[in-house]
């Protein structure tokens, strides 16, 4: 598109920015899908497999500010070739391979999309959330069996929405919830009660999921806006309001879900999951006992055991972000996981406080990809399609931060310097 708008600028700029728009609003379908995935290839999948092709091929660009993130998932993903090669039985290898190729490419796609005009930000976040409120009122109604087949939605008693896990039903509903958290915390008090329903269905969402990850998760996100909102707006009459708005927002999810409570089937189930320790955690094999031995065989296996080796050796999946980047990607899948998620939070830091447009949804995603990094100790996050919308997110921010800058120094040259000045 950029090739063609420069050979007649005039005769097809109304064609692309028709074009653009078109793009944008497929972006957004893309995102909304990504709450519905209930089986695999699901349409999220198709979405973005054509729209990524089609962006690409009319002209977006991969600048450099994105290639390093472009760059380390590349490595990862061969990194998991590689362990395709010690593999006896490779069933469904390959395919797990192809899997997380896809979401690598999605990841650049997102944050080239978001460099090439940041107001697309807004488009993702209000997808996603239109997205997550289906499917947690989904999750939430059949948990409560509020129709025939609702059961549906439900895994183990847990409310799963549109997903296959719990697991990853309930971190997924936490970013958008940050989202209308920061707007209630934020923006006008005329929008507020929208905001802050839209915010306790996601809450319900997630606290049904009965995932003590997506728990531990929502709790130090929610908490970690507050402070970070502190940091950044420093006017007293500010910090008062965010921490009055605050307080009300904890008290009314206490009397939420102490009315949840109410229920003798969440009451049980939840003191239930609230322990620190399950069983399968402690047991022989179980949890941390699979960590111990899948870290030591992974340290005599440079190549890695290869895609859901170590869960068909002791029954059950690594559960643990690191340990399965080591056995399903080998050393070097580990390295450059580790360096991606490392780089990814250095480079969101540096311009996290800064008074930009794109400011509010780097804030979301920086701390989101914290939390998603925190837990990862306890749960296996790299098939999660909603972690590598965050990735590109904060890199597409940090893209235009350097556009930003570089902008401004080429500005100040040109004001120290009068033959640099552009032809009137």
């Amino acid at each position: 598109m950029s090739a063609v708008s420069h050979a007649h600028p005039a005769t097809f700029r109304p064609q692309l920015a028709a074009l653009r728009i078109v793009g944008s609003a497929f972006v957004a379908v893309g995102v909304f899908l990504s709450g519905f995935v209930i089986s695999e290839p699901a349409p999220y999948e198709l979405m973005m497999a054509m729209q990524i092709a089609l962006w690409f091929l009319f002209g977006l660009k991969i600048s450099r500010a994105i290639a390093p993130l472009l760059i380390l998932l590349l490595l990862f993903n061969i990194g998991g070739m590689l362990s395709l090669t010690v593999m006896k039985d490779m069933t469904g290898a390959p395919m797990y391979v192809a899997v997380s190729t896809f979401l690598a490419l999605s990841a650049v796609f997102y944050g080239a999309i978001v460099e090439d005009d940041h107001r697309r930000l807004k488009l993702i976040f209000q997808a996603w959330v239109a997205g997550a409120v289906i499917t947690a009122i989904l999750g939430i109604l059949g948990y409560f069996h509020a129709f025939p087949g609702a059961e549906v939605f439900t895994l183990y008693d847990r409310a799963k929405g549109a997903f296959q896990d719990p697991n990853v039903f309930g971190p997924y509903l936490v970013p958008p919830a940050l989202y209308l958290m920061y707007r209630v915390l934020s923006g006008s008090p005329l929008r507020s009660p929208l905001y802050i329903t839209g915010f306790l269905v996601l809450t319900l969402g997630v606290f049904l999921s009965f995932s003590r990850a997506a728990w531990g998760l929502f709790v130090f996100a929610c908490l970690a806006l507050v402070v970070v909102m502190l940091l950044k707006e420093r006017t007293a009459a500010f910090r008062l309001k965010i921490f009055t708005l605050f307080i009300t927002a904890v008290l009314v999810l206490m009397m939420a879900i102490a009315g949840a409570m109410q229920s003798k089937k969440v009451s049980d189930l939840f003191l239930n999951r609230a322990r620190l320790v399950q069983e399968y955690d402690g047991a022989r094999l179980g949890r941390f006992e699979r960590h111990k031995l899948g870290f030591l065989m992974a340290m005599e296996r440079p190549l890695g055991l290869g895609p859901m080796v170590l869960g068909k050796m002791f029954g059950e999946d690594e559960h643990n972000i690191w340990l399965k980047s080591l056995t399903t990607y080998g050393w070097l899948g580990f390295v450059t996981y580790v360096t991606l998620i490392w780089a990814t939070l250095i480079v969101g830091f540096r311009a996290l406080l800064r008074d930009r447009p794109w400011q509010p949804y780097l804030m979301i995603a920086w701390i989101s990809i914290l939390g998603h990094a925190l837990i990862g100790n306890v749960i296996d996050i790299d098939h999660w399609r909603h972690v590598y919308i965050l990735f590109g997110v904060v890199w597409g921010c940090h893209a235009l931060e350097w556009r930003h800058r570089r902008a401004g120094r080429i500005a100040l040259r040109r004001a120290a310097d009068p033959a640099l000045q552009p032809a009137s």
